[in-house]
């Protein structure tokens, strides 16, 4: 399977003024596209893995006999930023479609909508350099978050990823330069699901 770069449900401009549309052009064309090919090169090396969905490939990684170490770490960089990204542009809208049993969900996890906000919040501001913010099921079936370093994927662990939230520098440096807390604060403005 050759993957391809997935059409934004909306033009680079639409999430105007909370992300700007330089920044949606370069990061979808330039940086996602960037994960697609190297993903690519090293799928075709591997005719056997090339039926498999990439979430399942990811989420089996270390277990893949015939991949070599180097090329592991290829797929897991490039997989889960193609994946990542696939989801993030989904997530977002110019208009709400409130996801109402996602919201009764996060409430009974986290008690309140604004103390989950808070909680992920924190995950995103708080990550260490490059990574993501998550909220995900976990292997038990529970609402959870974290972040991850990179382009860690939540199907590394075996969790399944709801939202997520990128904190690489790519995703909000044009407009926001070092600050991230007012990217992630402008962000939930344009998270469609909630």
């Amino acid at each position: 399977m050759k993957y391809e770069l997935p059409k934004l449900p909306y033009s680079y401009d639409a999430l105007e003024p909370s992300i700007d549309a330089k920044t949606m052009e370069i990061h979808h064309t330039k940086h996602h596209q960037g994960y697609i090919d190297k993903l690519n090169a090293v799928i075709e090396k591997y005719p056997g893995l090339q039926d498999q969905k990439l979430e399942d490939l990811l989420k089996n990684l270390q277990a893949i006999e015939q991949m070599e170490e180097s090329d592991k770490t290829i797929l897991k960089n490039n997989g889960g930023g193609h994946l990542n990204h696939s989801l993030f542009w989904q997530m977002m809208a110019p208009a709400k479609e409130v996801d109402k049993n996602l919201l009764v969900e996060i409430e009974k996890t986290f008690g309140y909508l604004d103390e989950f906000k808070k909680t992920f919040t924190q995950a995103a501001v708080g990550q260490f350099g490059s990574g993501w913010a998550w909220l995900v099921r976990n292997e038990a079936g529970k609402l959870d978050v974290y972040s991850l370093p990179n382009q860690d994927s939540p199907y590394l662990k075996g969790h399944t990823p709801i939202i997520g939230l990128d904190v690489w520098e790519h995703a909000y440096y044009l407009k926001y330069q070092n600050r991230r807390a007012e990217y992630v604060e402008n962000w939930w403005k344009v998270l469609k699901l909630l």
